[in-house]
């Protein structure tokens, strides 16, 4: 831009540079502020030594590099101390939309005091000065987009790594006040430990995608309606497969957690599971251990997308829990194996909860189908469903099942008999 500036002549109009009305660029610059003050409604919120000091400056500066560029002028590393200045106000926080307006507001004032030297009837001069203008707005707004966010990518990714940083002190048992300080961020008293399950999404799976992106594009939504959601008082430690949240027990009530994984599943577009429990912050390493296991426990059982507490798998994580109670109970269904749709029927039937028309209609088979299959079970297994003790056995065994996996429980008894 400015190669191609130097060379152009001067633009003039009754013999004088045109740039002649913005010769007082201090005079002019002060009046364009208060102005900005009073038309601009944002920057009357801004503070005095922001206005006075360096806004002041750098609309001066602006000024000169446009009269420059008007004259057919460079003016060496003026688009630097705009630049420094717009990564200052990104640090501070004033408003892009903000910066932007006044810049557009400046432009049109300097446009008047030029045009009321320019005579109406000299076409050629005031195109030329709309182009030169047009210019040296294009290199100011560049200059301050740029370096503005920049600067806020460069912000964003510190307190990023502040927060994981902080978030893995917390997890991993450390003392995490003098971190949190550096951080600027509070330690609240209490947590609400979130360990959250995120399934894969069905895109993962279509050979003709990139199922990583498709995870990473899963993650991003995920973090981004956090964001949005908890208003940056959440801590996060997230992989596409789930991870850990710990969210400040004063902000966030029961109906809050549930409403958000309600939402993080829309916005995932998978079932989120999640299961909650609360801790001090010196707690919270064995309160997160113990989460994760209980999600794992839904996720492998197939439960449905919403946030669990411990109180509520409390039989399903004693069932899963090693011991010889639950290698009996996982043999139980042994023996079944080798007939998959005996398997399949019972846990569909269990599913429905005992109804043989409905078995029927999700297996697309005869209710006769239904019923020769449940004697068939009893007859192999020793435990019918229609009895209180048969139900419970079966439950139990479907469960650990689950849990384990096919087949774990013989290669687990089989181990088991071999070490004896």
């Amino acid at each position: 831009m400015s190669a191609a500036t130097s060379a152009e002549p001067f633009l003039t109009s009754s013999g004088r540079p045109v740039s002649t009305p913005l010769k007082d660029v201090r005079t002019i610059s002060r009046q364009m502020v208060g102005h900005f003050i009073e038309n601009v409604v944002p920057c009357a919120t801004l503070p005095g030594e922001a206005l006075d000091g360096d806004i002041t400056t750098v609309t001066r500066v602006c000024l000169e590099l446009t009269r420059s560029m008007l004259d057919g002028r460079d003016l060496p590393g003026r688009t630097e101390r705009v630049r420094d200045a717009a990564a200052e106000w990104a640090r501070e926080g004033i408003p892009i939309d903000t910066i932007n307006h006044a810049i557009h507001e400046g432009f049109k004032l300097g446009f008047d005091l030029l045009l009321d030297n320019v005579m109406t009837h000299d076409y050629a001069t005031v195109a030329g000065v709309a182009r030169r203008l047009m210019d040296a707005l294009d290199m100011i707004t560049s200059a301050v987009s740029v370096a503005y966010v920049r600067e806020l990518r460069s912000a964003v990714s510190e307190h990023h790594t502040a927060v994981h940083t902080l978030t893995s002190a917390l997890l991993g048992g450390q003392n995490p006040s003098t971190m949190a300080r550096e951080c600027g961020i509070e330690i609240a008293d209490r947590y609400h430990v979130m360990a959250l399950g995120l399934p894969p999404h069905p895109e993962e799976f279509d050979s003709s995608l990139d199922a990583k992106v498709v995870a990473r594009r899963k993650l991003r939504r995920v973090q981004a309606e956090l964001a949005n959601r908890c208003g940056g008082k959440v801590l996060s430690l997230l992989s596409v497969d789930g991870g850990t949240l710990l969210l400040p027990a004063s902000e966030f009530s029961d109906s809050d957690l549930d409403q958000l994984i309600v939402h993080l599943s829309a916005t995932a577009q998978v079932p989120v599971r999640a299961v909650v429990t609360s801790a001090a912050p010196a707690e919270v390493p064995r309160a997160a251990e113990h989460a994760h296991e209980l999600v794992d426990i839904v996720h492998r059982l197939g439960g449905e997308s919403k946030v669990y507490r411990p109180h509520e798998l409390a039989f399903e994580y004693q069932l899963t829990r090693p011991g010889p109670a639950r290698d009996h109970l996982s043999a139980v269904l042994d023996s079944l194996e080798q007939y998959p749709e005996l398997l399949q029927t019972l846990e569909v039937h269990l599913a429905t909860n005992m109804n043989r028309s409905l078995t029927a209609r999700k297996l697309y088979v005869h209710t006769n189908t239904v019923d020769y299959r449940l004697k068939r079970i009893e007859q192999i297994t020793g435990f019918g469903t229609n009895d209180v003790t048969g139900l419970c056995y079966l439950r139990a065994a479907l469960l650990i099942r689950a849990h384990r996996g096919p087949g774990a429980s013989a290669v687990a008894r089989s181990s088991g008999e071999n070490r004896s």
